[in-house]
This record gives C-alpha cells, structure tokens and sequence, in this order.
C-alpha cells in the first residue's frame, strides 16, 4: 500500500474530508452538508454545522476498510478562497490531524484543487476549465506556472443565481437541481418544442453576469409557468457559460473542456458543452459528479500534487485567506 494523502474540504455548505493515496488513486469522501431551514447559507451558522460533524466524519473515515492511519504522509486542507469561519474549522481540523499523525500540513486552493481532481478522474491534460459553482462562475486555463483567470463573472456566481432563484419560490437549498427537474418537465410537457423567453443575456467579451437574469426570471415567474421560465432560464445562463467557454478555447488553443464545480452536475449544462467541443473538433470532460461538488477528495489529490513537489505548509503560514485566487497559487507539475 502506498501513502496517503488526507484532505479537508470546508469552503462553504459542505464539511468533507476525503484522501488518495500517492499514486493518484482517488477515494471516496465523507462528508456532511450544511441545510439552511431558511434563506441562504449564513458564514457562522455553516461553521457551528461542521464543528459539530467533524468528529462524527472522523470517525466514520478511521472505520473504513480502504483507509489506514498508518500510511498517513500528509494532510492538506483548503487554504482558500471560501468563507472565513468556514474555511477555519476545516484548517483548525486539519492541524489537528496533521500534529495527531505527525504528517506535514499542506494549505491548498480551492479552485485549482476542482481542476487537479478533473484532470485526474477524466484523464484531460490540458483543458480550459468551465468552474461553474454557487461561489465562482471562471473560464480558467494554465500558462507557464499558473492557471490563469480568462473571464469569469462580475456579480454573482451562477449556482447563487440558480439557488436564489428557486428560494424565491419556496424552493429550499440546493436549488439548482430543483430548477434542472422544473426544466426538464417543461421540455416534455412542449413536445419537443419548448417557448424560449427572452431573458437578459450577459456576455461581457470573456466575463459573465447573472444579476440581470435572475430579475427577469422572477419577474417573468410572477405571470408565466416557473417550469417554463426554469427553462429559460438555464437554456440563457449556461449558453453563456459556454460561449465564453468556447471562446477561451479559440484563444488559447486549447482542444479540451474541462466542466468543474457543483453545477457541472447539471445534465444541460453537460449536453451543450459536449455539442460545442464536438462542432470545434475537440473533446469535453467532466467528473463523476461526486467530484464535480466539493469534496475532501480534491483537496487530497491537490494536496498530493503540492506534497511531490515539495511544498508543505509550516503552522506559522497556515492563516486561511478567503480571499485567495485561482491565479495566485504557483503550479509546479505538469
């Protein structure tokens, strides 16, 4: 058995704490959401939730089979970008662990770790990232040592659209696949014909917005069906998504599509980028949907990425930054 790298994941809703082992073979995570009874996800409510889960995770990840703390040789933890008392239980458990088994620390990002454990589960190599999730909404693509912002949204990210949307209408948390269902009723109730609202479209050359949607969506839901406005309101917002995806590709050259973030479990959203990649003669890829939403498992596989080529974490630089971007971490591996 080769090493084990652990990863905490806790960057929001989710406390998720997943490993691999050093070849790269990835390992289911466990891992506990965090449900609002009411309205959106508040920073230090979300916190309590995993201070309270963590141990039981713990223990559920010391009792399974494939898992043993013997082999433990890091313990990596999302550094940022995320919500702060968030991000600080998920680095206070992963010191913890890391002083427990005497295994190097490592502080990881969060954005980067959604490409590395896509890169992994599908096989790409060097794709143009569509990181579609309720926190970021980014076209991302790496140039020399960095993975390079290319457009990315200007106001909201489009999984807080989507669930803002559908708690406008009683809908609780998660909402997006809520919406992708409502979707999918109106296309079967249309005969394959389904009325396309003309909703605002926000393409700004490589950036996005989805304020202006999520407004004329409710509006329109106030008088019309909401499995119709559902409709078009996914068919308006990912559309975008993949034109700036596309046009990312034409820029760079680059043949794959890489769809990364908790709204790449979205059917749709799968199907136009596939359309897409196969009209420009390239390919596009995604993860096993259990990798597409935060897990501990991609914090680990970034982890072991960072772990072989030496860089670790001293306690002293291990001070979480919410704030953190996707181009600001070095890439040290091919």
């Amino acid at each position: 058995m080769t090493g084990l790298i652990v990863g905490v994941e806790s960057t929001a809703h989710t406390l998720s704490i997943g490993f691999v082992d050093e070849e790269g073979k990835l390992f289911s995570s466990e891992s506990a959401l965090f449900k609002p009874e009411e309205g959106g996800i508040h920073p230090r409510e979300a916190a309590d939730h995993h201070s309270v889960v963590a141990p039981a995770l713990i223990s559920s990840l010391l009792a399974r089979e494939d898992f043993n703390q013997d082999d433990i040789v890091a313990v990596s933890f999302s550094q940022g970008p995320g919500l702060g008392p968030c991000l600080r239980i998920g680095a206070s458990v992963a010191r913890s662990l890391s002083s427990y088994w005497k295994s190097p620390l490592i502080g990881v990002n969060h954005c980067v770790a959604h490409i590395e454990v896509g890169r992994n589960q599908t096989g790409c190599e060097d794709p143009v990232l569509l990181y579609a999730s309720g926190g970021n909404t980014q076209v991302i693509a790496r140039s020399g040592d960095r993975y390079r912002v290319i457009g990315e949204t200007l106001d909201i990210g489009i999984g807080n659209m989507l669930d803002k949307f559908a708690r406008n209408h009683g809908i609780p948390f998660p909402g997006g696949p809520a919406v992708e269902k409502l979707s999918k009723k109106w296309i079967e109730s249309s005969v394959n014909n389904p009325e396309l609202l003309a909703l605002p479209y926000g393409v700004h050359g490589t950036d996005l917005a989805f304020s202006g949607l999520l407004t004329s969506a409710i509006l329109h839901s106030k008088k019309l069906p909401l499995e119709q406005v559902c409709y078009s309101l996914q068919e308006h917002a990912f559309s975008s998504c993949i034109e700036v995806a596309e046009r990312a590709m034409a820029h760079t050259g680059k043949s794959e599509l890489l769809l990364g973030g908790g709204v790449a479990c979205n059917g749709r959203l799968r199907e136009m980028s596939s359309i897409m990649c196969e009209e420009r003669g390239g390919q596009s890829f995604w993860p096993e949907k259990q990798y597409c939403i935060d897990n501990g498992t991609m914090i680990a596989e970034l982890g072991r990425r960072e772990f072989q080529s030496g860089r670790t974490t001293e306690l002293d630089n291990s001070a979480i930054d919410p704030t953190l971007r996707t181009d600001s971490s070095t890439i040290a591996w091919t």
